[in-house]
C-alpha cells in the first residue's frame, strides 16, 4: 500500500514539473532574427548580417558579408546556444586554404557580443544587435509567432487604453559610465543557503561612498529563467544606472543585490533552462530564510520591512510579484518588469487588497507594447484597478528585453525609499 502511494505522489510531482517546464517554453531565450556586427580584422572592416534560426539548442544559418568592393555569402556549421553562449563556425577557403572561422558570442537580450577567431592568426571582437521586428499584425491576422523576431512569443497583443507610458524615456546616457562622478563597487559573495543545501552566489552592488554605520536600503534584483547572478550586469548594468542617479541625486543610495533566482543546487541555467522552471518557485526559502538574514549580518543596511526592496525581469518578475506580495512584512517596495507566466493569478496575489493598500509603498509594474507576455502584466493592473489597489502602470515601446528592463530599473529605482511615493 505504501508503495503504491508512494508511486502516485511521485508521478504528481512528475507532471507538476512537465506542466511547469511546459509553461516557460513559451518564452525560451531564442537567438533566431536578422543580426548585424561590424568587424575590425587583418583583411579590413568586415560587414555581417546574419540570419539565424533555432530549433532548442541547435542553431542554422548565414550571413551576407561585405569587405570594401567585395561580398560574399557564407553558411554556417555547428551551431549550438549552451545558456547564453552562441557558437558556430563559418568555412572559408582563402587562396586554396580551408580555414575555419569560429564565432562565440554571449547573449543578452537583443545582443550578441561576439569574438570571432580565424584559425591561428588572430580573432576580433564585435557586437551584433537584432534587427527591428516586423510591425504588429493587422485584426484576424496571425501573431507572429516564438520565433518570428524580437521579443515575439506568448501571443497575440492586445492593447488597451489604459497602456500607457507613465514616465517619459530616460535620457541619452542614462546606462552610460560617466567620468567626473564617484562610482559604487560590484562585490561576488557566497552565502550558506540551508533551503538549497550549499554554498550559493550573489553580485552585490555597494552605492558610491558606502560606510560602515549608515545602515542603507536594500533593493533585492531578480534575473529571468535562462540568466544568473550576472545576467542584470551583463545586460542592464544597475551599478552604471544607479552611480548615474545617485550623483544626480535622484535616487537613494542604496545597496542592490542579484541572487540566483534558480533555488537547486546545480543553479546553472544549462542547456534547456526551461526544465530547472520548478526551483525558481522554492527560492522564496532561499531569499528570506537565508540571503536577506547574511546581508544584513555582512553589510550596514537597515533591516526593517520599509528598507527591503524586491524587484525583477521576466521570471524574476513574477517571483517578485508572488514573493513580494505574499511577503508584505518582509517587503514594501515591489516592481515587476515583463513578468512571466510564473506569476499568479491577480486574486492569489492580491486576496485582500485593503490590507494590501496599507501595507505596500510601492507597486510598480510594467511591460513593453511589443511583449507577446504583456498580458500577465495587464491581468494583475486590471485586477489592481477594479480592486482600488494603488499601484504603477507603465507601458513603453519595447519588446521582452533590456531595452525595457533598463528603463524599468531607471524609473523604478528612484522611487523607492522615499517618503512622498505611495
Amino acid at each position: 500500500m505504501r508503495n503504491v502511494k508512494n508511486l502516485t505522489i511521485m508521478k504528481t510531482l512528475l507532471a507538476l514539473s512537465i506542466l511547469a517546464v511546459a509553461s516557460f517554453a513559451a518564452f525560451a531565450a531564442d537567438v533566431t532574427g536578422v543580426w548585424k556586427a561590424e568587424f575590425e580584422t587583418q583583411r579590413g572592416l568586415q560587414k555581417y548580417t546574419f540570419v539565424l534560426k533555432q530549433d532548442g539548442a541547435n542553431v542554422s544559418g548565414k550571413a551576407n558579408v561585405e569587405m570594401a568592393d567585395q561580398k560574399r555569402e557564407a553558411e554556417f556549421k555547428d551551431g549550438k546556444l549552451d545558456g547564453d553562449t552562441l557558437t558556430f563556425v563559418e568555412p572559408l577557403n582563402i587562396n586554396g586554404n580551408d580555414l575555419r572561422i569560429v564565432f562565440t558570442g554571449k547573449v543578452a537580450g537583443d545582443e550578441i557580443k561576439f569574438t570571432r577567431k580565424v584559425g591561428d592568426f588572430g580573432s576580433s571582437e564585435a557586437t551584433a544587435k537584432r534587427e527591428a521586428s516586423s510591425p504588429q499584425p493587422a485584426a484576424g491576422e496571425r501573431a507572429p509567432g516564438p520565433r518570428d523576431g524580437r521579443g515575439r512569443f506568448g501571443g497575440p497583443i492586445v492593447l488597451t487604453p489604459d497602456d500607457k507610458a507613465a514616465f517619459p524615456n530616460p535620457p541619452d546616457g542614462f546606462d552610460k559610465a560617466r567620468d567626473g562622478i564617484a562610482h559604487g563597487r560590484l562585490e561576488m559573495i557566497d552565502y550558506d543557503s540551508k533551503s538549497v543545501g550549499n554554498k550559493r552566489k550573489a553580485l552585490v552592488y555597494t552605492q558610491p561612498g558606502y560606510l560602515d554605520g549608515t545602515k542603507y536600503p536594500v533593493l533585492y534584483l531578480l534575473h529571468g529563467i535562462g540568466g544568473d547572478e550576472e545576467e542584470w550586469h551583463r545586460g542592464g548594468h544597475p551599478e552604471v544606472i544607479l552611480d548615474n542617479l545617485i550623483a544626480d541625486k535622484k535616487a537613494v543610495p542604496m545597496i542592490i543585490v542579484m541572487p540566483n533566482g534558480r533555488a537547486q543546487p546545480d543553479d546553472r541555467p544549462g542547456p534547456n533552462a526551461m526544465a530547472t522552471a520548478p526551483a525558481f518557485a522554492k527560492f522564496d526559502k532561499d531569499l528570506i530564510g537565508d540571503l536577506i538574514p547574511f546581508i544584513e549580518a555582512r553589510y550596514s543596511v537597515a533591516k526593517d520591512r520599509e528598507s527591503r526592496a524586491l524587484a525583477g525581469l521576466s521570471m524574476g518578475g513574477g517571483q517578485s510579484l508572488n514573493f513580494g506580495l505574499g511577503n508584505l512584512d518582509t517587503f514594501a517596495w515591489i516592481g515587476g518588469f515583463s513578468s512571466a507566466p510564473n506569476t499568479k493569478p491577480p486574486g492569489e496575489l492580491v486576496p485582500d487588497p485593503e490590507k494590501a493598500t496599507r501595507q505596500l509603498k510601492l507597486l510598480y509594474i510594467s511591460a513593453g507594447s511589443k511583449d507577446g507576455l504583456i498580458r500577465i502584466s495587464q491581468g494583475v493592473h486590471a485586477y489592481l484597478k477594479e480592486k482600488n489597489v494603488p499601484h504603477i502602470w507603465h507601458v513603453d515601446e519595447h519588446a521582452h528585453d533590456f531595452q525595457h528592463w533598463k528603463k524599468a530599473l531607471f524609473n523604478f529605482s528612484q522611487l523607492i525609499f522615499k517618503p512622498t511615493a505611495k
